[in-house]
């Protein structure tokens, strides 16, 4: 079997599908992106394509290991992330030359369904309350919600106190037996980070998430020595070296994200790595339908997974949603906060070919805002 094309699609609302074709018929689709950067991306799939056409696809690690150290220049979210979806889509036609999913070939399952958390609020949450009873209501047992919206280097008590209210009310609308993470999109500077995380501890989040941006990965240790709140990070890290550091600092939960940090075969490397310095693994995944199959067959098969994100209803989904490019929607059916074991040979899911081709005639240009504090400065989205 000989790889015969690649085919990137830019589809609403910020996504890159990726379509892998092979002289015997078999079709592998895979999800490289990154959220505001699709169309670099896609063209780094097009440079890609030059060594892949006519290889054999189920040269996956050899394939890896070309295609990230091959080149002089290596790493970052943008050829990382192109690898990303190239790999997915190997691993799909993989399982399916052979008749099983994905999951089969990583060792098999480990469990047989993935729990999996929902998001409430937006950029600059309101309401947050009552969008948790709400996810409450349809089955969920965990939610994600941001906590604030853009902040000063130092900011004021009243912002502090902002902060701690939001997570106390939806802390009391949904009670004790339910969990909820907060994410900081790395809005905290270290000092707002020791200030702010332990005042949350009495409201037991289920973790928090990159409290400060990952450029400061080398001091993540301090804000896990100032709070006994488990902390996650990793969604801006792509590959195993950029971990090595955080998974040494005490750090709760790794958050690879499986379109940016090198595909299935990387974010299983990062999950093995995790499990030896007792971290789990909570795979980010705020994307479409091929992204998050990627991340559950990882899941099936991986001890240490502690939880899945996933987007349907989330706040980026203007225009299409995470089921919109299915054939069959049910695979993603949730049922008691948890998704069933995925079956179908591959990553487990079709995609709609045709729906695909019709959103790729309109395609995007989604970028994330840029936010200013008060006196005009550029802030942390």
């Amino acid at each position: 079997m000989k790889i015969t094309s690649l085919r990137t699609y830019l589809v609403a609302p910020r996504w890159c599908f990726l379509r892998v074709d092979t002289d015997e018929g078999i079709t592998g689709w895979g999800e490289p992106v990154v959220e505001g950067r699709a169309h670099t991306v896609a063209a780094a799939v097009d440079e890609l394509s030059d060594y892949l056409v006519g290889q054999d696809p189920l040269r996956i690690e050899d394939h890896w290991q070309v295609l990230t150290k091959g080149g002089f220049y290596r790493g970052g979210p943008v050829l990382s992330s192109a690898v990303a979806g190239i790999d997915q889509a190997l691993w799909d036609i993989a399982g399916k030359a052979l008749g099983v999913p994905v999951w089969q070939l990583l060792g098999g399952n480990v469990r047989d369904r993935i729990r999996v958390y929902s998001w409430i609020g937006g950029d600059r949450p309101t309401d947050v309350a009552e969008a948790a009873a709400a996810r409450r209501a349809e089955g969920f047992t965990a939610i994600k919600m941001n906590a604030s919206a853009q902040l000063r280097l130092i900011d004021t008590p009243k912002a502090v106190h902002d902060i701690v209210a939001r997570v106390a009310s939806v802390r009391e609308r949904v009670g004790d037996d339910f969990d909820i993470a907060v994410d900081f999109h790395g809005r905290l500077t270290l000092p707002m980070a020791r200030r702010v995380l332990p005042l949350l501890e009495e409201y037991l989040p289920f973790f928090v998430e990159e409290p400060v941006v990952p450029e400061l990965s080398d001091r993540i240790g301090d804000v896990v020595r100032s709070t006994s709140i488990p902390v996650a990070t990793g969604e801006r890290l792509y590959s195993r070296w950029d971990f090595k550091k955080v998974l040494e600092s005490g750090v709760a939960v790794a958050q690879p994200d499986l379109s940016h940090a090198g595909g299935i075969s990387e974010v299983r490397r990062i999950a093995a790595m995790a499990e030896a310095y007792d971290v789990s693994l909570a795979p980010h995944c705020p994307l479409g339908p091929i992204a998050l199959a990627a991340c559950l067959q990882v899941g099936f098969a991986t001890p240490n997974l502690l939880i899945q994100e996933q987007s349907l209803g989330i706040h980026y989904n203007e225009g299409s949603d995470l089921l919109d490019y299915l054939v069959d929607p049910s695979v993603f059916h949730y049922d008691d906060g948890h998704v069933g074991l995925l079956t179908a040979p591959g990553l487990g899911v079709e995609i709609d070919e045709k729906a695909v081709e019709r959103a790729a005639e309109t395609g995007h240009r989604w970028r994330n805002p840029v936010w200013r504090r008060d006196d005009g400065s550029q802030a942390e989205w």
